[in-house]
C-alpha cells in the first residue's frame, strides 16, 4: 500500500483539475447556497474582516462573506469557475478580488486572514495534511477557519464510494469524505486549532427523479462526468444503475420528485 510520501500528489492533482474544469460545476454549484450562507453565519463574519474562500468554486462562501461586509479574496484553482463568481459578484455590486490558487500551495503571507472558508473544496484536494496546514497557516491567531464538507455516509460520500468501485482511485488516497469525520479534523489540525466546533447539516438535493440527478452529474459534475466518459458503453449502464439504486434507496420524495438529504459537517476551527 503506497504511504503519503510515495504518492505523487503533483500528478494526482493535475488530473482532479482536469476533472473539474470539465463540465461545469456552477450549474450544481448554484444549488448549494444556502451552505455558504449558513458557513458564515457559524463563523461570525464581520463587516471589514480579511476573508478567504479556498477552492471556491463558483463562489458561494465568497458572496455569503461579501455580503456581510467582509474583504473576501476568493481562490480556486480552475479559472473558468473563478469567472462564474466574478459574474455572481458583479451582478450583487460586491467588491470581491478573484485570484488563481492552489490549496495546497496558498500563495499568501502567514496570519493573511481573519477567517478563512471551504464549502465542499478543499476536502477534494488530494493531500489532507498539507492542505489543513495551509489553511491554518493563511489564518491569524483566534482567527477562524470555517469548512463544509460532505460526510462519509453522506449521499456524496455514497456517491464517491460507487465511482470508486467502477473506476477506482489512486492507491493509497485519502478519501474526501473524511475531511466529514471530526475525528479526521482533530488529526489534520492538531495543535494548531485552540478548539473545532462541529454541527451536522443537511442539504436536500431536488431533482425529478434518480435518473435526472444522474443526467445532471453526468453532464455537469467533473468527477461523475470523467467517470462516465473513461467507462464502455455497458460499464457507464452499470454505473448508471448503481447510482439510480443508490439515489431511490435514499428518497424521500416520493414516486414523482426525487429528495434527497445529504448529510454535512460544518466544522469551525479556531485558530490557536
Amino acid at each position: 500500500m503506497n504511504t503519503p510520501a510515495t504518492i505523487d500528489f503533483d500528478a494526482i492533482k493535475t488530473r482532479q483539475q482536469a476533472a473539474w474544469a470539465s463540465g461545469n460545476y456552477a450549474v450544481i454549484g448554484t444549488t448549494l447556497q444556502i451552505v455558504g450562507e449558513q458557513l458564515a453565519e457559524a463563523c461570525d463574519v464581520r463587516w471589514d474582516e480579511r476573508v478567504l474562500d479556498v477552492a471556491a468554486g463558483n463562489g458561494n462562501a465568497t458572496l455569503a462573506a461579501a455580503r456581510r461586509g467582509a474583504q473576501v479574496t476568493s481562490t480556486d484553482y480552475v479559472p473558468a469557475l473563478l469567472e462564474r463568481g466574478a459574474e455572481r459578484a458583479r451582478a450583487e455590486q460586491l467588491d470581491v478580488k478573484f485570484q488563481v490558487a492552489d490549496a495546497q500551495a496558498l500563495p499568501f503571507v502567514d496570519a493573511s486572514f481573519d477567517v478563512v472558508l471551504s464549502t465542499f473544496g478543499v476536502m477534494f484536494a488530494p493531500d489532507h495534511a498539507t492542505t489543513a496546514a495551509e489553511l491554518a497557516r493563511v489564518c491569524r491567531p483566534g482567527g477562524r477557519i470555517g469548512l463544509a464538507n460532505w460526510t462519509p455516509d453522506s449521499v456524496v460520500g455514497r456517491m464517491f464510494k460507487v465511482l470508486g468501485r467502477h473506476v477506482p482511485p489512486p492507491a493509497g488516497l485519502q478519501p474526501p469524505s473524511l475531511w466529514g469525520a471530526e475525528a479526521h479534523l482533530q488529526q489534520l489540525f492538531g495543535e494548531r486549532a485552540a478548539r473545532i466546533d462541529v454541527t451536522t447539516r443537511q442539504f436536500n438535493f431536488r431533482y425529478r427523479s434518480a435518473a435526472h440527478f444522474v443526467d445532471v452529474f453526468k453532464t455537469w459534475y467533473g468527477p461523475v462526468l470523467k467517470a462516465f466518459a473513461s467507462l464502455s458503453a455497458d460499464k457507464a449502464q452499470a454505473l448508471q444503475a448503481d447510482l439510480v439504486e443508490l439515489l431511490d434507496g435514499m428518497n424521500r420524495g416520493g414516486a414523482r420528485a426525487l429528495v434527497v438529504p445529504g448529510d454535512y459537517l460544518e466544522a469551525v476551527v479556531t485558530r490557536r
